[in-house]
């Protein structure tokens, strides 16, 4: 270490006098029982924060973002990369005449076994290619079948909210009636566990609140488990699928302009509608009713997704959609702030996208929430401008003849429902993993071209799930340190903090006076304390790195070290406050534990890296004691700023686990290839691995021949008890 970096830190850290002595086990940056002042020991963000966006500054800056944010929600909701549009084997039948529109009742399959329900609205009379609206609905009770009774509406005729008595108790057929009469061909499908989508029930898909041990298997599982979580399986990626092929089956119908695609929904509705047209370029026209806002951001299970809101929200979920022309309402409920809190930004990022004039808020605070009469009609009339339909305005929904739920349902003796309940949910989660597994082995890398779309893909959705870069120089400083001179060796304790994450790290550095320029972060379960032996000597390997010339690096990750009141390391992640036992609620709005350990390691190679009085000649790492995940995460964020790694996987992977709160789970793992294909992705970085075998191990060795460095990989086969001295050594003779 040049003399240089002890000025640097005598003069811009406090010495403490009695902590950190030569002798100590375990040295500490902070007085006994005083933790890091690290933003991340807050409790844990829940659909209940605030959500805001940050407009960007050019147009440029936004269409990078926006790109990010459309990755994010479909690695989220497990359609990243876009499944494989499977035959829809569309079924419609009992058409029913109702004079000046027809209703026919629809089944299709958006995955081979999985049913997509509802009614299709069409105009009676049609003069050439006609506007298509999806209508998903949001959780109102029976859904499509939904018959608030005269009782109720006449409460709704009374406030305003409806007109009719007969039409106004059921919102969800007025909608698609009104469209018909205004000439357009209107979708109206189920949401999974309503009406006639009974393959999932409601309770499981709208319920679910305590994990099912019987549906917690790594062979053969169900919905809400660990081994889905590591999947990315979700209702609400199983719905937005479903709305992806309604679209489908909208544009397969003949007389469907492509130009004029509309898709409105209101409360859960409204996220549905958000979402498809936030993410699929063919919607024109969007109109997300009560749900677009700053605060709650939806509470169903359907709502939610691990991944889903790390670091954004429905606000920039909405403008995905910028510049094309979207509407919105707000009523008295979470939305009641929008036009102070949230729909100020969206018309600023219109603006600056050109088109301020295309979006707009029916601020209607007056009602509850709702999609009711009054709001359905702002519905007609933006769709009325936006599709020049060249109708006479106000556009004013009349009264219509609701049909049964006999008369709309699409199951009869002709058409019977297709299986459902437990063993049908573990097929359906059978064939999404292995139709994504499909999808991965038609792209391993072979060659320089296919291991750019392996990077593509794999590593766009781990950078998704894991998050993290490395911090700017400017943001990181070193604070509160003490120095001892050991002789042969000079022991450095201070906090590395991330100014802008607002994350400090206690850290430990080892500079031997012979120091060779390389530097070796080891990462531990037990954080920094893992370098020392019971005497607070250096362990043996340690100081063989040290005798070799190499300065070593040990930092107390995210709960472990000093983080933690005796040390001990942290076994599980935080939750939310939510009882519900969903890993969404939690990992839908914060990175793992596992990601955000992997964020403090790009933070100390930053550091490294960065600081003027260290300028390494190389950036080490090495993790044989469990922590290799950790360390193959941050690798594959790393930018290549990391030499060389020695890791030990011990056979490690993230679909095993059985529980989703486990220290080292991390939602998504198991979807792309699990650790060894995270792995891949450090390619060409110079790797030893232990705990994997050829076989296993295969995916890695074929990213690094594709990348032009087979060489630089070496698979060990040494004993679990070796494995330590081997990894050392082999980092002492690597060039």
């Amino acid at each position: 270490m040049h003399r240089s970096f002890v000025a640097a830190v005598a003069i811009s850290i406090a010495i403490f006098a009695v902590i950190g002595s030569a002798n100590a086990a375990a040295p500490r940056v902070l007085p006994e029982g005083k933790q890091p002042s690290d933003a991340r020991l807050q409790p844990p963000k829940d659909l209940n924060g605030y959500f805001p966006l940050t407009v960007p500054k050019s147009k440029e800056e936004w269409t990078k973002r926006a790109d990010a944010v459309k990755r994010q929600i479909a690695v989220a909701e497990g359609i990243w990369p876009t499944p494989e549009r499977t035959p829809l084997n569309v079924v419609i039948h009992g058409r029913i005449d109702k004079g000046d529109y027809t209703v026919e009742k629809v089944y299709f399959e958006s995955v081979p076994g999985f049913f997509v329900t509802g009614n299709l609205y069409r105009p009676k009379i049609k003069t050439g290619k006609v506007p298509g609206v999806l209508f998903p609905h949001g959780h109102w009770n029976d859904g499509r079948f939904i018959d608030i009774g005269r009782p109720a509406v006449r409460k709704e005729i009374v406030i305003g909210s409806e007109r009719f008595e007969n039409g106004g108790r059921s919102l969800l057929q007025a909608l698609p009636v009104q469209c018909a009469r205004m000439g357009c061909v209107c979708f109206h499908y189920d949401m999974i566990g309503y009406a006639d989508s009974q393959q999932l029930s409601f309770e499981l898909g709208h319920r679910f609140a305590k994990q099912r041990p019987e549906m917690n298997n790594a062979e053969s599982w169900g919905l809400f488990s660990p081994q889905a979580e590591a999947n990315l399986q979700s209702i609400m990626g199983l719905q937005t699928w479903n709305s992806v092929r309604a679209l489908d089956f909208l544009l397969d119908l003949p007389e469907i302009d492509a130009t004029r695609i509309a898709v409105t929904g209101a409360s859960g509705g409204g996220t549905q509608t958000m979402l498809l047209a936030g993410i699929d370029p063919r919607v024109t026209v969007s109109f997300p009713a009560v749900m677009v806002s700053t605060a709650m951001q939806g509470g169903c299970t359907c709502e939610n997704a691990s991944c889903l809101r790390v670091d954004t929200g429905n606000i920039e979920f909405a403008g995905l959609f910028a510049p094309k022309p979207q509407g919105m309402t707000a009523a008295n409920d979470w939305t009641k702030e929008m036009a102070t809190k949230g729909f100020p930004e969206l018309k600023q990022l219109y603006a600056l996208l050109g088109a301020p004039r295309n979006v707009e808020l029916v601020n209607n605070i007056h009602f509850n929430h709702n999609y009711n009469y009054v709001n359905r009609a702002a519905f007609f009339a933006f769709i009325n401008k936006h599709f020049k339909l060249g109708l006479e305005e106000p556009v004013v929904e009349e009264d219509y003849d609701r049909l049964t739920r006999d008369e709309m349902t699409v199951w009869d003796v002709a058409h019977p429902k297709p299986e459902s309940g437990p063993e049908y949910e573990r097929k359906l989660c059978r064939y999404l993993a292995y139709a994504a597994q499909k999808q991965l082995d038609a792209i391993q890398p072979m060659d320089a071209a296919s291991l750019g779309k392996w990077r593509e893909v794999v590593g766009g959705a781990f950078e998704s799930i894991v998050g993290g870069s490395l911090p700017a120089k400017s943001d990181l400083e070193l604070a509160e340190a003490e120095k001892v001179d050991s002789g042969s060796f000079t022991r450095y304790v201070g906090l590395v903090k991330n100014k802008k994450e607002g994350t400090e790290l206690p850290m430990v550095l080892l500079r031997p006076s012979n120091w060779n320029g390389r530097a070796v972060i080891w990462l531990a379960d037990q954080g920094k304390s893992a370098l020392f032996a019971g005497d607070g000597s250096p362990t043996s390997d340690v100081k063989r790195l040290l005798d070799a010339g190499f300065a070593v690096f040990g930092i107390d990750l995210l709960y472990q070290g000093e983080f933690l009141p005796q040390g001990e390391p942290a076994e599980k992640n935080r939750i939310v406050k939510n009882p519900r036992e969903f890993a969404g609620y939690t990992y839908g709005y914060n990175y793992a534990l596992l990601a955000q350990r992997a964020h403090d390691v790009l933070t100390v190679v930053s550091f490294i890296k960065n600081h003027p009085a260290v300028q390494p000649t190389s950036i080490e790492i090495i993790a044989v004691d469990g922590t290799a995940p950790i360390a193959a995460a941050a690798l594959a964020r790393a930018e290549g700023n990391v030499s060389r790694a020695a890791l030990d996987t011990r056979g490690f992977r993230f679909g095993k686990l059985t529980d989703y709160l486990d220290a080292s789970f991390l939602p998504g793992g198991g979807k792309y290839g699990d650790l060894p294909a995270l792995l891949s992705l450090a390619a060409p970085t110079k790797l030893w691995l232990a705990g994997e075998t050829a076989d296993s191990g295969a995916i890695v060795k074929k990213a690094y021949a594709a990348s032009g460095a087979a060489e630089a990989i070496a698979l060990d086969t040494s004993k679990p008890e070796d494995v330590k001295q081997a990894a050392v050594q082999w980092l002492i003779k690597a060039q």
